[in-house]
């Protein structure tokens, strides 16, 4: 038998929830830390897992990840549900980190369709990098991808002493925030592009972020006009 599990630390809501979720995969999969960390082939021992879920701390993704991949069950594979529980344990994860790393005065994701000008897009940026839970200049360079997003401009982003260069280069930050969906995306490059046309400096890279924005108008509704709403082509 396995030793007895320590008491929740229900100090950070948000942070027990993570490890409430993590310690009921540990239970339905009938499983100890100890046989977890031999799932996982050496990527986490026991002494992780069971800081992992003691609601103390808020562990890093891939041990979060690893967990809910050791502990998946024959169900879960049946049913092919083992993405939704890794897409459940993500939503926690930030949560926990949005919770124990942002500001208190950062109630909501930001809204790209309120964007309107250059300094809302810059705030906008930031906000969803503190929504994100704080991801750093080093996890968003990977979750971003080799060469897509360089560590010395994402620290000037969230400063707010620069914008993304092109289109890339923001939905790569985006992603590195946690943005992934096509629908998102084309929020963000539709407020990129009102942003753009306000500002003298930015117009001449206007017809870029159309292109990239078009085309992924046209990739979500292929059986509507290719043509954006009206609403997205306002001119200055």
């Amino acid at each position: 038998m396995g030793r007895r599990e320590n008491a929740l630390d229900t100090t950070v809501p948000a942070r027990a929830e993570l490890a409430s979720f993590l310690r009921t995969r540990k239970d339905t999969a009938n499983l100890t830390h100890e046989q977890i960390a031999a799932r996982t082939n050496g990527a986490a021992s026991r002494a992780t897992l069971c800081r992992a879920t003691s609601g103390a701390t808020v562990p890093p993704w891939h041990t979060v990840a690893t967990f809910v991949e050791a502990t998946t069950t024959e169900m879960e594979e049946f049913f092919e549900s083992a993405e939704v529980a890794m897409a459940r344990a993500l939503e926690l994860w930030i949560r926990a980190r949005r919770a124990t790393r942002a500001p208190y005065y950062i109630h909501k994701a930001p809204d790209p369709t309120l964007i309107w000008d250059v300094a809302d897009f810059s705030r906008a940026l930031r906000a969803q990098h503190v929504w994100a839970g704080y991801p750093t200049p080093g996890e968003m360079e990977r979750m971003a991808g080799p060469g897509e997003l360089p560590g010395t401009t994402i620290r000037r982003i969230i400063k707010g002493s620069t914008l993304p260069v092109d289109p890339q280069q923001t939905l790569a930050f985006l992603k590195a925030c946690y943005v992934i969906t096509p629908g998102e995306h084309q929020l963000w490059l539709a407020a990129a592009l009102r942003a753009f046309r306000r500002s003298p400096e930015r117009t001449k890279d206007v017809t870029v972020w159309e292109k990239v924005h078009d085309k992924l108008h046209t990739q979500l509704h292929p059986s509507h006009d290719a043509t954006p709403p009206p609403l997205l082509r306002v001119a200055a």
